[in-house]
């Protein structure tokens, strides 16, 4: 099996695939491929697994490997896969990384670990023990996340990074604002970094694509109206781009309460037959919540395909 993946510049919308759990608690293989076929659907550029929006902290490296692998046979060289290798040791991500590369994966998520802190030589030093052993194919896409999530460093940070590792090809900023760093990376001069991807959710997506990002990653619940937003954008029409990135704010504002426990209810009412079981501990939703997401479903029938 490989993926169509080691060449193409990603643009567009990137969603990251949620990992979907029985009520016994592992992974549910039928509802994974649903969301993975559902993603593809509606339009994805790319699929990303396994990421912080797939509980990748909370699964095993085998369970890791088990979601790589069916998502690579659904996916079918469609669209590129980003594999997510995201780990707290050199160890941990070289071994997430390996498994992705052997099922043709070339672009790999990376964080910068957290438990790093805000020292830059640390980071240095970390980044280039993983490329010196994962091969010279792999591009790196480092993901910059806010703390505790992840290091949160500050952008003058973030570049002294990307210049010191050659397979270091894109950025996804996460930390806040984002829009500044996306700029100064943009403007940054880095001849091998090919770009910025926009995170946190797609909440800002619309500054982010302004200043330039290739590409937006957020969950995949509502990737079709993250679709419509981008090509709205991406085709000058940025009334109408600004106009439905207005509809996905009241969804997403709820998402960045519940995460994974929200993507997964918005998924199970639009079709995916999931038992909404996570295992990240996060708030639980009450019944007024979910009528309130109902609400806002309803509200988005009209731009929701």
């Amino acid at each position: 099996m490989s993926s169509n993946n080691a060449t193409p510049i990603l643009r567009g919308v990137l969603p990251v695939i949620p990992t979907l759990f029985s009520s016994e608690n592992n992974i549910d293989l039928t509802a994974q491929k649903e969301v993975v076929a559902f993603a593809l659907r509606h339009g994805a550029s790319a699929v990303v697994c396994p990421a912080v929006a797939s509980e990748y902290n909370f699964l095993s490296l085998e369970e890791r490997k088990t979601l790589v692998s069916l998502v690579v046979d659904q996916v079918n060289d469609q669209v590129p896969i980003i594999g997510g290798a995201s780990a707290k040791t050199v160890e941990e991500v070289v071994a997430a990384a390996r498994d992705c590369l052997e099922f043709g994966i070339t672009h790999l998520m990376i964080m910068a670990p957290q438990g790093l802190g805000k020292d830059i030589k640390k980071h240095q030093s970390f980044f280039t023990d993983v490329s010196s052993q994962i091969g010279s194919e792999a591009r790196i896409i480092l993901q910059n996340a806010p703390d505790p999530i992840g290091a949160g460093l500050d952008v003058d940070a973030i570049i002294e990074l990307a210049k010191s590792n050659s397979k270091i090809a894109y950025v996804k900023e996460e930390t806040l604002p984002s829009g500044p760093a996306i700029s100064a990376l943009n403007d940054s001069g880095i001849e091998h970094l090919i770009g910025v991807i926009g995170g946190g959710g797609s909440r800002y997506m619309i500054d982010e694509l302004n200043r330039g990002a290739l590409a937006a990653m957020p969950a995949v619940e509502i990737i079709d109206l993250h679709v419509a937003i981008y090509n709205a954008h991406s085709q000058g029409s940025h009334e109408r781009a600004r106009k439905l990135y207005r509809d996905s704010l009241p969804l997403l504002v709820s998402q960045l309460i519940y995460r994974m426990r929200l993507t997964k209810y918005v998924l199970n009412k639009r079709g995916i037959t999931n038992d909404v079981v996570v295992r990240a501990p996060l708030p639980e939703m009450d019944d007024f919540t979910k009528q309130d997401i109902d609400v806002m479903l309803k509200d988005l029938e009209e731009v929701l395909a």
